[in-house]
């Protein structure tokens, strides 16, 4: 079975997110990495946490109009999947996959679109 292996991210939507990157970058004194979105220093746990801002109007969270997406790291994106659709979990049929890993998405019973994110074996620590 697979299993969560910790925080991937949070998302927030932002009305100005190229402001919003900024402010925290003034205030707080994070860089945005390579990527686009701020990248934490690693720590026992594997891989990156990331906080990414995206649009207002972004489909990105689905239909719900939730203002934010919580992501974990998983080391078996199908297995887990597979599972909760098996439980009768809203499980969303698409898949996406870049060179940095795999994503899929649920609903939990509150509405909210999860992501899960299999980091890729490049992935540094993945």
């Amino acid at each position: 079975m697979g299993k969560l292996t910790g925080l991937g991210g949070a998302f927030l939507k932002a009305k100005d997110p190229k402001a919003l990157y900024a402010w925290y970058e003034q205030h707080l004194g994070i860089q945005r990495a390579e990527h686009g979105s701020f990248s934490f220093p690693k720590s026992e746990v594997t891989g990156d946490t990331v906080l990414a801002f995206f649009p207002e109007e972004t489909p990105y969270f689905g239909p719900s109009g939730q203002r934010t997406m919580l992501n974990f790291r998983v080391d078996d994106l199908d297995t887990i999947l597979s599972s909760l659709l098996a439980s009768g979990v809203n499980v969303d049929p698409e898949r996406q996959s870049y060179d940095f890993g795999k994503f899929g998405w649920f609903t939990d019973p509150e509405g909210n679109r999860v992501e899960l994110w299999e980091p890729s074996a490049a992935e540094p620590d993945a």
